[in-house]
Order: C-alpha cells, then structure tokens, then sequence
C-alpha cells in the first residue's frame, strides 16, 4: 500500500470559460468537480496506474462531505480524519483562447489539538502497512509549521520511505529530518536556496537533508539529483493545455518508480510523461493515457555531472 497525505485536502472546481475577461460577467460552458489537494491528485494518479492506494489528511463540512463523496467513486481507499470546519476549495478557471489557468484556493479549516492527535493515530496506524507514503501540500490553520519533519521522522521510524512535496518553511524543515525525496518546483526551490540555477539549487537542496531532490522545471521536465548522480528528463516537445496538477503527476510517477525499486532515468521518464499528460488531462489528478504511452518512449533523459 502506498499512503498520502493531504493535510489541507479541497475539493477542487474547474470552470472553463471561452475567454476569461477580468471586471466582466464570464459566462461558465463546463464546470468539473474532483477531490482535490496535492495527495488526492497523487492518490488518484497512483491508482490509476495500479497502486493499492489510501488518503489520509483532514476533511470537514459540507465541503468535505463533496469531497468524500467524489473520492468514493475512485479507487482510492479513504482513511481522511474529520474535522468541525469545512474544507476548503480551489477553483481553476481556464481560458479557451489562451490555454491560461488562473487559481483561486482557499485556506482551509483550523484544525484543533483534538483533531491533530487523532490525526496522528490513524497516520502512525497506517504506516504499519505502508511501503511508501508522501507528505504534500500546504498545511491549513491551526497545523504546526513542523509537521512535515515530524511525519517524516515517524515514517523514517516506521522504516517507510517518504517523499515531502511543499513548500516555504514546512519545506525548510522537513528537509531537516531527512526524507528519501524532495519534489519541489523551480520557485519553491530557488526560494528554499536563494539560487535561479536548477542544479546548484537542488544540490544546495540535497545537503539540507534529503537523500534525493527532484526539482519539476515545467516544460523543461524533471531534474534529479541523488547519491548515485544526476539525470534531468524532459517531453521531446511542449504540451499544450492546463498545467494544473501536472507535478502532482509527476510525484506520482516518483513514488511508484521508488515503490518498483525502477532505475532513477526510468523513474524520471515516468514521472515526465505523467505530468505531460495530466496538461492534456481536463483536470488534476487525471492523465491522457495515449498522452502517457507515447510519451513513455520519446522522453529525453541526460545525464549531469555527478551530484556534489
């Protein structure tokens, strides 16, 4: 079983809109809804390619009651803990014309101490038969900043690898209790290190504390750098359609190439290939599988110089 984690889970809206005009009326032509957050979108990926799957984070409110509703039509198994405030939501509206997505999202309910602690006692129930479990997302009110290095440090207890996708300061400090994985994207990253430069950020990154740092570079794919070298893998051309979710994918994709014991080159590939697939996809958490096939064969991986 592979377990997420969606601290601040959302149900996520998507409006399309033939061209998105701001301080006018837009009128709406298809409105999708799906269980969303960082570890929803990674649970439902993971399943689809075949993973036993279960969801853990916090869910409340009729938002949340949406939430679970949509989840239980997937094979995702739901282990969400509940709280008294309503989850939240993201709306992504996408322009037609453009092929541009702009995001509205939520904070999230505040999570009380009790609601905490119980979270804690499903979490630690659950690694027991957990052979990988990733830590995503921005953390809702009330949640320590820490958490993430205190999940990490009990996954690292349980003999479960663990892969943090976040950001800011929970990213700081869960590279600190050394998880097998970091993923974050190219901002994220040069916001951790203070570097613009891909390779030097994700190495500056690694001696944080991960065992290995995959920074998502957008169109430019995936790069990796681990103890045993550095790849960076890339489409062999740029994919249209909305982004939202894409490196939501792509932790997918790293996650079960880690769970399949797969080459690091191949785990890369399958990771660029999901997360070009989930821009042709119509909204996060889903990927075009003709899109995948093809791409599987035709990403581009090069080596670096090796890690320092």
């Amino acid at each position: 079983m592979i377990l997420t984690v969606t601290l601040n889970a959302a149900l996520d809206i998507t409006y399309r809109v033939p061209r998105l005009r701001p301080h006018s009326t837009n009128r709406i032509t298809e409105v999708s809804e799906r269980p969303g957050g960082k570890g929803l979108n990674v649970a439902r990926v993971l399943a689809a390619l075949g993973h036993r799957t279960v969801a853990t984070g916090f869910a409340g409110g009729g938002t949340g009651d949406a939430l679970r509703a949509l989840l239980a039509e997937t094979d995702v198994t739901d282990a969400l803990v509940p709280v008294g405030g309503a989850s939240r939501r993201t709306v992504a509206v996408v322009d037609e014309t453009t092929g541009d997505t702009t995001q509205l999202n939520e904070p999230g309910p505040t999570v009380s101490p009790a609601e905490w602690d119980a979270f804690l006692g499903t979490y630690r129930e659950l690694l027991g038969e957990a052979r990988a479990v990733a830590l995503c997302g921005s953390l809702p009110p009330g949640v320590p900043v820490d958490v993430y290095a205190r999940l990490t440090r009990a996954a690292r207890t349980a003999g479960v690898p663990v892969l943090l996708d976040t950001s800011g300061e929970p990213l700081r400090r869960g590279l600190a209790a050394r998880p097998d994985l970091a993923k974050p994207n190219a901002d994220e990253l040069a916001a951790l290190t203070g570097s613009t430069e891909p390779l030097r950020a994700a190495r500056d990154a690694r001696r944080r504390g991960a065992h290995a740092v995959a920074a998502s570079l957008g169109p430019d794919g995936i790069l990796a750098v681990t103890a045993d070298g550095a790849w960076q893998a890339a489409p062999p051309w740029r994919i249209a359609g909305n982004p939202t979710g894409a490196g939501d994918s792509a932790v997918a994709g790293l996650l079960s190439g880690l769970v399949e014991e797969l080459p690091w080159p191949d785990r890369l590939t399958r990771a660029v290939a999901l997360s070009a697939a989930t821009v042709r996809a119509p909204a996060a958490g889903e990927f075009d599988v003709a899109t995948y096939e093809e791409l599987l064969s035709r990403v581009v991986v090069t080596d670096h110089p090796a890690a320092a």
